[in-house]
This record gives C-alpha cells, sequence and structure tokens, in this order.
C-alpha cells in the first residue's frame, strides 16, 4: 500500500486524519524508521546538535544583524569571541542570558557580534570554549540561495522533460503526466464520478509536494508570492535580478523576467482548471487533480500508471483562480499584453462565478490519493480575490466588494501564527498596501499601518526568544517553516514601506533560523550549511529510499517542525519532544520532512529580498547637505512610467514631517501615488509624507512610489528640495 502524504501542508482550520490502518501501512512501505542522513559536509545529521553555539550556518551580511544562540545552563553571561578563517579574534564580547526558550525548552544565551562588519569565510564564533559551525559573511550570501530556491520550482514542473544543463544529470527526467505509457494524463482526465462527463486537458502547473498531486489552492498563493516576489522588486528598484536570463529554466533568453516565466508555468495550469463556458458551473475551477490512489514511494513522474481525476469545483479554488489571474493581468501586461488579457477575462468569469457559488466547500474527506485541502471559510479568498482585480482595475464594483469585506477592517487579516494557503486575507491587505489604487489616502494609511502592526508583533515575538522566530510556541504544526518565512515577508513589507531598518534586520534574521540557528543545530534548506536536511520525503528525490535516485537538490526547504507528530516515523522517533524539536530527516516523515511549492516560495521571496543591497539598490544617492535623494524609474510603457524615490537624511538630527520638491522637464505628470501624498503644479511636483511616516532618524531612509504619464522623452529630475532646503 502506497504511503499516504497528509492531506494538507501549512495551518489550516479543520483537520482531516489518516485512518490508522493507513498509517501503519505507511510503515511497512518505507520500511523501519531510518534517521541517518548525511548533511553537506558529510556530517551525520540524524545525531544531536552539533555545537552548543547555534549560528547561521551559510552566514550574515557585513550590514545586519549577526546573533547567535548559546545553549547553557550558566547563570552567568559568557565570554565570546569571532575568529575568522585563520584562526585569529577578530572581535569579542559578553553574552545575553536568555532564559529558558518556550519551544526549545532550553536555557539560551545570546551572542550578538552585529557591530563587525568585515567580511570573508570560514568564520567561527567560539563561547565558553565552544565553537560554531564555520560561516561567511558576506554582502553576495545569499545570491545562490535564491537561484537554488527557484530551482525548485522548474524540477518540480510537471508535463515538460527536466534537462540536465539546467538541473544536473542526477535530476533530469522526462516529461510526467503527458498521457505517455504507463502515465494515463494530464492530457485528458476525467472527472471523479459524479463530478462531469467530460474530459480536461490540464496539462503542466508544478507538482504541489512530495507526491504528484496539483492543487489550485496551494498553486494559488505559491504563484501569487513569485509573481509578489517580482513586482516588489520593480517598486525597490531590483528586478533585474530576477529578470530574463537570471534563472535556470528552459525559457531564458525571451526577453520576459525569468520568474516570470516559472511563474507562468503555473498560471497556464491554473487556467486550464476553469470549469468552460457551456458546462454546469462554467467559470468555476476544480480544485485539484491527482492520482485516483496513493502514489508508490517511491516512484518517479514519468512511471506513474495510477488514473489521474479532476475533483469537483471549489470556491476557494475559483477564488484562488481569480487572484492570481487578476495579479496576472497587473504585472504580465508590459511582456505580453494578449496573455495579460486571457488572464483578466478569467479572473473576471472566476469571480462572477464564484458570486453565484459561495458555498462550495472542498470536503475534508476528499483526501484519498491527494490532499484535500478543505477550506470551510472563504471570505478571506473573496477579499483577496477583491483586493487584486480593484488593484489592477481600478473598478468601482471590486472596490466596493473591498471595503465592504469584514477583513478590510479586521485586525485579525495577519494572522499570530501566519498567513497560509488556507489564510488568504493577508494577501489583500498587502496588495492594497504596496499597489496603487483609488482607495483614500486614510484607508491606504490605515492598511499600511496594518503591515507594520503586524510587523511589529512578529518582532516581538522574536524578541521574547531564545532562537528569534516569528512564530509562536503553540504554533509549529504541518508547514511550520512555511510560517516563518510568511512572517519574514511581511516584516520585509513593512521595512518597503516605511524605510526602518527594524524591519528589515527582522526579516533577514528569521533566515538565521531556517538555516541553522535552532535546537536541531540544522538548516532545514537542502545544500546549505554544515548539517542539512537532505532526506526530504519526495516521490523523485528518494535517495534514502532507493539509492539510483538522488537526494534532494540544493534550495529545498523542509515542511519543519511539527509537534503534532503526524506520521509514523514521527510518532516513533519524536514522543515527547520540544515543539520546536519536532523534526526528523527521514523520507517517511512526512508531517515534519515533506516539501512543497508553498514552503519554496516564501524562501524566494525572501532569498531575493536578503539579496539586494540593504538600502533597496536603485543607484547612488544625489548627495546634500542634510539629505540624499536616488530616483528610480521602475516600469515605463508607451504612454507612462511608475518610479520610486528614496530619500536618506543624511543630517545628525531627526526629520519630523517632511515635503519633497522637484520639477519635470519631459512633460511628465503623476497620476498616482502610494506611501506619500504627491501633487503637481506645471512641472513642479511635491511629495508629502503620508503622516505614518513622517519621521526619518538620522541615517534613516523613507521611500514612496508613483506612477505617472509621459509622452517622448522622460529625463530624471536633476535637483531636489527637502522642506524647502536644498538636496543636491
Amino acid at each position: 500500500m502506497p504511503v499516504p502524504t497528509y492531506p494538507l501542508r501549512g495551518p489550516r482550520r479543520t483537520v482531516s486524519w489518516i485512518a490508522a490502518a493507513a498509517l501503519s501501512a505507511a510503515l511497512l512501505v518505507t520500511g523501519p524508521a531510518t534517521t541517518s542522513a548525511v548533511g553537506a559536509s558529510g556530517a551525520d545529521v540524524s545525531a544531536a546538535a552539533d555545537t552548543t553555539v547555534r549560528t547561521n550556518q551559510l552566514g550574515y551580511l557585513p550590514d545586519g544583524p549577526k546573533r547567535a544562540t548559546v545553549v547553557t545552563t550558566s547563570a552567568a553571561p559568557l565570554t565570546w569571541q569571532l575568529k575568522n578563517a585563520a584562526g585569529a579574534a577578530v572581535a569579542s564580547g559578553t553574552t545575553t542570558v536568555r532564559g529558558t526558550d518556550t519551544a526549545s525548552r532550553e536555557a539560551t544565551q545570546l551572542a550578538d557580534f552585529s557591530s563587525y562588519t568585515g567580511t570573508g569565510s570560514g568564520f567561527t564564533l567560539v563561547v565558553d570554549g565552544r565553537s560554531s559551525h564555520p560561516f561567511a559573511i558576506d554582502a553576495g550570501l545569499y545570491k545562490a540561495l535564491r537561484s537554488d530556491a527557484m530551482s525548485f520550482f522548474y524540477q518540480q514542473r510537471s508535463g515538460i522533460a527536466i534537462e540536465a544543463s539546467l538541473a544536473g544529470a542526477a535530476y533530469a527526467r522526462p516529461a510526467g503526466h503527458l498521457g505517455v505509457a504507463p502515465n494515463k494524463g494530464d492530457t485528458s482526465v476525467p472527472c471523479q464520478a459524479g463530478v462531469c462527463d467530460y474530459s480536461r486537458d490540464v496539462r503542466g502547473g508544478w507538482y504541489d509536494a512530495g507526491d504528484q498531486g496539483k492543487y489550485v489552492v496551494n498553486g494559488g498563493i505559491t504563484t501569487w508570492l513569485m509573481v509578489n516576489a517580482y513586482e516588489r522588486a520593480g517598486r525597490a528598484g531590483t528586478a533585474a535580478a530576477l529578470g530574463d536570463s537570471t534563472l535556470r529554466i528552459p525559457e531564458r533568453g525571451n526577453s520576459v523576467p525569468d520568474v516570470l516565466d516559472e511563474a507562468r508555468w503555473e498560471l497556464d495550469f491554473l487556467l486550464r482548471m476553469q470549469v468552460p463556458a457551456g458546462k454546469p458551473l462554467a467559470g468555476m475551477a476544480f480544485h485539484k487533480i491527482h492520482d485516483a490512489a496513493w502514489t508508490a514511494l517511491p516512484t518517479r513522474p514519468e512511471q506513474d500508471a495510477e488514473q489521474r481525476e479532476l475533483h469537483r469545483p471549489s470556491t476557494a479554488a475559483t477564488l484562488n483562480l481569480a487572484a492570481t489571474a487578476a495579479q496576472c493581468a497587473r504585472v504580465y501586461a508590459p511582456y505580453d499584453a494578449a496573455f495579460a488579457a486571457r488572464c483578466l477575462d478569467s479572473a473576471r468569469r472566476a469571480w462572477t462565478a464564484a458570486r453565484a457559488n459561495p458555498a462550495m466547500i472542498a470536503p475534508d474527506s476528499d483526501g484519498t490519493g491527494g490532499g484535500a485541502y478543505g477550506d470551510p471559510t472563504v471570505s478571506d479568498e473573496f477579499y483577496w480575490a477583491a483586493a487584486e482585480l480593484y488593484a489592477t482595475t481600478g473598478e468601482a464594483a471590486y472596490r466596493d466588494a473591498v471595503t465592504g469585506s469584514s477583513w478590510h477592517t479586521s485586525a485579525n487579516a495577519f494572522p499570530g501564527a501566519g498567513f497560509g494557503w488556507a489564510d488568504t486575507s493577508a494577501l489583500g491587505r498587502l496588495t492594497l498596501a504596496t499597489v496603487p489604487t483609488g482607495l483614500s489616502a486614510s484607508d491606504t494609511a490605515r492598511v499600511r499601518a496594518s503591515v507594520t502592526a503586524a510587523a511589529d508583533g512578529y518582532l516581538s515575538l522574536m524578541a521574547g526568544q531564545g532562537y528569534a522566530v516569528p512564530l509562536p510556541a503553540t504554533a509549529y504544526v504541518w508547514g511550520s517553516n512555511s510560517l516563518v518565512a510568511n512572517n519574514a515577508v511581511v516584516m520585509a513589507v513593512a521595512h518597503d514601506l516605511t524605510g526602518q531598518q527594524r524591519y528589515r534586520a527582522g526579516a533577514v534574521e528569521t533566515l538565521d533560523y531556517l538555516l541553522g540557528r535552532n535546537t536541531l543545530d540544522l538548516s532545514y534548506v537542502t545544500g546549505y550549511g554544515t548539517r542539512s536536511s537532505q532526506n526530504q520525503h519526495h516521490r523523485f528525490w528518494a535517495h534514502q529510499a532507493d539509492a539510483s535516485l538522488p537526494h534532494p537538490p540544493a534550495g529545498s526547504l523542509a515542511g519543519g517542525p511539527n509537534s503534532g507528530l503526524q506520521d509514523p516515523v514521527a510518532e516513533e522517533q519524536l514522543p515527547g519532544c520540544a515543539p520546536a524539536a519536532c523534526y526528523i530527516d527521514d523520507i517517511g516523515s512526512y508531517s515534519t520532512n515533506e516539501v512543497a511549492v508553498n514552503w519554496n516560495a516564501p524562501l524566494v521571496w525572501l532569498a531575493a529580498y536578503a539579496a539586494e543591497p540593504s538600502a533597496g539598490g536603485g543607484g547612488d544617492p544625489q548627495p546634500g547637505a542634510g539629505c540624499a535623494v536616488t530616483y528610480r524609474v521602475d516600469s515605463t510603457w508607451s504612454s507612462g512610467f511608475t518610479a520610486t524615490v528614496t530619500v536618506r537624511n543624511t543630517s545628525t538630527t531627526a526629520v519630523d514631517g517632511w515635503t519633497l520638491g522637484w520639477t519635470y522637464a519631459g512633460g511628465q505628470r503623476v497620476t498616482s501615488a502610494w506611501s506619500a501624498t504627491v501633487g503637481q503644479s506645471g512641472a513642479t511636483v511635491t511629495a508629502k509624507d503620508a503622516g505614518w511616516n513622517r519621521a526619518i532618524a538620522p541615517g534613516g531612509t523613507v521611500r514612496f512610489g508613483f506612477q505617472a504619464s509621459v509622452t517622448g522623452a522622460n529625463p530624471a529630475p536633476t535637483a531636489f528640495t527637502l522642506n524647502a532646503s536644498a538636496c543636491g
């Protein structure tokens, strides 16, 4: 009997338990629990932690936070030394006693060496005679992770051969699920009995996780994060890092940003999952497609002989399609107008269909052969979809759906544990906070303030813990690492909105936890760190089950600690574990060690963010006596452009309230703005703070953006004034 994969990956509102018989059968398939694994350097990662000095095993950014957690029973502070590769001490200090960390149940102290800004590799932190694993301090630390975390998606593609030249020889394979024997799909997939009387071509998309199912509700949040990473980079002026020919994908060189090419592989699949015109429930989206019975572990995709099935449409899936297709229409328009128009048409039809069928809930009982992904509450998906449609079209009907939603003013739009595939109100808030809309200035300011309030909450969580994780000790659930990463995304957006470095520090420090600064002394990202996960639950990357198959490729994020112990291996090996220690690097532990697209997506987002210069990049500022200004055009089209302006306070006195002025020489006209109130009289433009960002500390920055119309040349301003004084 094949190994079942748990119906859900991430936080959920209702729980469907797998039958005990199926769980017992899983042990028969995988054999006895095997806890031995080999890390990137050959270290055994099944044993207890190697060291009591826990660091980010990849390293630290020169201008970022650099903290380590020390496990010790000492009640007094300890002396630490930072040593370079030659063993020479380059910095020293004393730790801060933190006490018992609730999630790990360990007595901890913190060593903070953030003041050291030297660079290099082979650094170690020595505390009380014990040394950390070696790590680097390097501004380019996250560039490789950005690429590898993105490669995960190419290698999860269905319906295309994975090329050795792009993925490596061990990971090359023929296309899966194109109807070539022994496959029975996905070019003509029938519905489950009673769902429909026709078949659909639903080829393509990403395999969701360690199984080979494809799920609209999980594909939705994943696609949104991928496309949002590019949209956000455009505002920050760093989109080139995700541009054409930056990734290892076959579409490179087609004048389309590679991250959008990768996301389109899933978007095309999501569009195919829409019920066609003329059929019952036209415009709705089928909830999922996967094998009728659980696929055996291991099974290469092209060798899967199980029958594939379409599962009944659901309101949640339909709204995921509406949201991501509306986002597609906005972001893809400069690169493929026809595809963008197709996306918008699909989004409108999905929205209309969901409004007509607001309570088609996917049942939790539908968990044979694939995850159920049941979600009985879809008001948050309605809010998210309305926000995306409004941000793209500006139409009053979608605005009214946004402002009429209880989620628009709810204090719970950002869940304390973190947003996820079943909790999507935060996605609507993030879009409304960052994309120009016609919402009133006060409403927009309130939405943006909710982002910073959520980020402050995550920072507070981190400050009260020994390992600085933006997650409550009660939230180590299935896919906990994705919650951690999603909360870091919120902090990063807060940094974009305010320019306040504490939010960037929180987002970057979150990566420390994922990369080894945790109670297990383990990097949850394959190939990164001295000790990293290697035996994640997967049908093809299954070396532990079949030595002829590869380990997961570098850049794959494990689901992480799950105190529920919801698989036989975890139940046997981890009884009584502390919440943050309920993880085992074993292919049979699908509840702690599976991979999933919605877990790797925020890792991509964060790696891209952390790989940027800390001020957001975009060129050298224009110097002035008390301020410096960076003016950056982010995107252009035939009749307009968007731009971002960053103002840095270079004086020793805080700015409390600001107005920036400049003059256009090319007839440009500002049409909308965000994070500032922008007015224009003739060629003169003034941008005034939005209230919540009125203060600029010495050395601090504030950033705002706008959209403008232009015909012909678009020369940049040559001079700026801040509060009527020359700024460069």
